[in-house]
């Protein structure tokens, strides 16, 4: 999946400007008409007024997350209400404020945040206008040609499928407090001699280290060899720019994931397989992956990958034990992430 450009914005509004309006005040609903309709059995006044005040404050808290939520959907590119609702307000029963937050932005001129319907279900994501929104806010990493998500939530080829199965990735190492949701990079090019690679996720984990993420659900198993000897290749690949003639010349990763004190191992590759129509089970793809991926020479010494299917990370949790390791392990048990081996 390639990266959309999107124009630019003309002007860019001020840091000032997007606070503001990531901040606006909620949006004032009225009360319902058929609370005017009353007689003789309507409830007493207080509990009509009780009402009006639960809708109101259903409107702040929608308005109180409305820059969250701009921010996540410029990260992530796309969302349902149920996902920002799990990584946004985790312990409320519904997606009332979400849903409110995400009319609020819609109603923005030019709307800031755009939708699709499909089978009963609407996926949201940012217009140019939001990405530019979010962008000046500061509060997003830099990242060429970031893609508003639009072509993404209408796709009938199953790229919205699989954006919402890394969508659920995030959620479920957001849950196990393994990585927080805002430390995700979604489809950032990597320099590599044998072909640009564009890892699904790029996430930095809470103890400092970073993992590269992979989302299958229908890329043949050719493929899938031919990134992770993409990633082999990228070991090599030199940094961007000239660097510091002062210090020995570094990789592009040494530069960007290893530290100032090349402290850190390459990061490892962590593939999550997601159900599709018409494709074999991900636990059995996944066993099938073992088997072809087993073979590239650089795993099990110079490349750590690791896989999971989706269900057991969401039934279990990103911090547990639902990693196995490829290479050559007799034992076929599933490790914790920070049990992974460290690549050499």
């Amino acid at each position: 999946m390639s990266p959309v450009p999107i124009p630019a914005a003309s002007p860019a509004p001020s840091p000032a400007a997007i606070r503001r309006r990531l901040s606006v005040v909620a949006d004032q609903t009225p009360d319902s008409p058929a609370s005017a309709r009353c007689n003789s059995s309507s409830p007493p006044p207080d509990v009509r007024g009780e009402a009006s005040r639960s809708r109101k404050a259903a409107a702040k808290a929608g308005a109180d997350i409305r820059g969250e939520v701009l921010l996540t959907l410029a990260r992530l590119r796309l969302a349902t209400p149920r996902q920002l609702k799990a990584l946004l307000l985790p312990h409320q029963q519904d997606t009332d404020h979400v849903r409110r937050a995400l009319r609020n932005l819609l109603e923005e001129s030019p709307a800031l945040v755009g939708r699709t319907h499909r089978a009963q279900q609407s996926y949201w994501h940012c217009t140019s206008a939001g990405l530019a929104e979010a962008a000046a806010s500061g509060e997003l990493a830099p990242t060429t040609g970031r893609a508003t998500g639009k072509r993404i939530a209408a796709s009938k080829t199953g790229l919205r499928e699989h954006g919402l199965a890394l969508v659920d990735t995030v959620i479920a190492f957001h849950q196990a407090q393994v990585a927080d949701h805002a430390d995700w990079r979604v489809e950032v090019p990597h320099p590599s001699p044998a072909g640009n690679l564009l890892p699904d996720g790029v996430v930095l984990l809470n103890n400092g280290t970073s993992a590269f993420v992979e989302i299958d659900r229908t890329m043949s198993y050719a493929l899938l060899v031919a990134k992770l000897e993409r990633y082999d290749a990228y070991r090599g690949a030199p940094p961007a720019g000239r660097g510091n003639t002062a210090r020995p010349t570094r990789s592009h990763w040494q530069e960007t994931y290893a530290g100032p004190l090349l402290e850190r191992s390459f990061p490892p590759v962590l593939f999550v397989f997601a159900p599709a129509r018409r494709r074999a089970a991900p636990d059995t793809r996944e066993a099938v992956f073992h088997e072809r991926a087993r073979r590239v020479g650089s795993v099990d010494y110079q490349l750590t990958v690791a896989t999971t299917t989706l269900h057991l990370l969401t039934e279990h949790g990103a911090g547990r034990a639902v990693w196995r390791v490829v290479g050559n392990h007799s034992s076929e048990e599933r490790r914790t992430l920070v049990a992974l081996p460290k690549a050499r």
